[in-house]
């Protein structure tokens, strides 16, 4: 029998090993999370609809961030309001567990929608010292519905997960100021800190698709102000000025350079120039030329190496002309947003499955997302983009010539059934897949 000890001790590993942790069965969830969708459609479509034809400006958010906190306790989430001035912050706890974070974005557009949807926008308000028409063309009203469906199937399905949801409503994502404000608010100090933090953006392309990346999600973005100082005079006598509208003109085309010879061409970076102001009447030169722009790139030191080549080419610029050297403000605004590898890999992981072929690698996005800023504080992030349009329409209309409208377009009009039920699946796929990859971790 001297087998025997080693025969118990083995046994004995065995019953003191835990168990084997199973993968998710998505394909159940899935009918699962379809099933509960189809159940909580129609108020998740009147919430839209109310959300997008009375939409609200960044840090004015105040009924749509009531309605989406009335919501969110009938889900049984305990609700704090007023985070960052207009922001709220939703948890439910469900055991002990990671704490797994959801943002959505409450604010809309200073602009004039022009869809024609019986749910269209006609709202105005008072924005920066002008009255604005306020409409929902970056698809922030498609994310709130999605995020609250989200919720609400997640504590459906609380018998397969255990930990904490933190579902937050950010003010001002817009203008790239609500993160930090309800960072500076104490949001990961009166609340838990997250273990990781998901987000969703819809884009022109067909509902039913998801689409993401890994690393680099969307650029940073930093915002550029020039002014160029020149001699003012009469139009007719050009030599006895100094044109300061040929120095922004030359400066304008010239920066491009900067792009296509200072940076690398496999490194993405954008230089564009949104404002241009100068003179008051045909015949008169001014004295200066004031020039406003974007930069967007994903690198640091591609964002150093062309700030560098900026400021370079504006002094150029001026001493060619023989003049004073031009004010040169750089301002560091939007960080990259950086979707964590080991989290993308635990999400990808349960949406393949879900999507198929449907899901697949996107190309870089030079847009810019303030979501960036809870990575900044240490929080791991994944945001994925959804489609919005009906394939066959996407296809010809591309095949035309003539893309459907995009993000940011007064046209802009996703198709809401489909696009939302895209983001509830994707969304509640992702949330199960971190609270899974959690509770199987040593």
């Amino acid at each position: 029998m001297q087998f025997a000890k080693p025969l118990f001790a083995a046994f004995a590993l065995v019953l003191l090993a835990p168990p084997a942790h199973a993968e998710l069965d998505v394909a159940s969830l899935k009918q699962s999370i379809e099933a509960s969708f189809e159940r909580d459609y129609p108020k998740l479509d009147a919430l839209y609809k109310d959300i997008h034809a009375h939409p609200e400006l960044a840090f004015q958010e105040e009924k749509t961030a009531a309605k989406l906190a009335s919501e969110m306790r009938a889900a049984g989430f305990e609700v704090t309001e007023k985070v960052g001035r207009t922001g709220l912050v939703a948890l439910y706890r469900n055991g002990d567990g990671p704490t797994i974070m959801v943002r959505t974005e409450l604010d809309a557009l200073p602009m004039e929608e022009k869809t024609g949807l019986p749910y269209a926008s006609h709202d105005k308000t008072n924005w920066q010292g002008r009255e604005t028409f306020v409409a929902h063309s970056c698809g922030h009203d498609i994310h709130m519905a999605s995020w609250i469906g989200t919720a609400k199937t997640l504590v459906g399905l609380k018998d397969r997960w255990k930990g904490t949801l933190m579902f937050v409503a950010q003010p001002g994502e817009e203008v790239g100021a609500g993160a930090m404000a309800m960072l500076s608010d104490g949001l990961f100090v009166r609340f838990p800190k997250p273990d990781a933090a998901f987000a969703l953006h819809d884009q022109p392309f067909p509902y039913g698709y998801v689409r993401y990346r890994v690393g680099a999600g969307s650029s940073s973005a930093d915002d550029l102000f020039i002014r160029f100082k020149g001699r003012g005079g009469h139009g007719a006598v050009p030599q006895a000025t100094i044109d300061p509208v040929m120095m922004a003109s030359r400066f304008v085309v010239d920066v491009q350079s900067v792009i296509s010879r200072e940076k690398d061409p496999t490194e993405t970076g954008v230089i564009s120039i949104g404002s241009f102001h100068a003179g008051t009447s045909s015949n008169i030169i001014p004295d200066e030329a004031v020039l406003r722009g974007t930069i967007r790139t994903f690198k640091p030191e591609v964002r150093a190496r062309m700030r560098d080549g900026i400021e370079r080419t504006a002094r150029a610029v001026a001493a060619m002309a023989n003049a004073p050297a031009p004010d040169i403000v750089i301002t560091e605004g939007i960080k990259a947003v950086i979707n964590d590898p080991a989290l993308v890999a635990t999400a990808e992981k349960a949406l393949k499955p879900a999507f198929g072929e449907k899901l697949s690698l996107s190309p870089a996005n030079t847009t810019s997302e303030d979501f960036s800023e809870f990575g900044d504080s240490g929080v791991p992030l994944m945001m994925f983009n959804i489609g919005v349009y009906e394939e066959d329409a996407w296809a010809a209309a591309n095949k035309s010539g003539t893309p459907l409208a995009g993000n940011h377009s007064p046209l802009f009009a996703p198709v809401p059934k489909p696009t939302i039920q895209t983001g509830v699946t994707a969304m509640t796929l992702a949330v199960l897949s971190a609270f899974d990859q959690r509770a199987g971790a040593p």
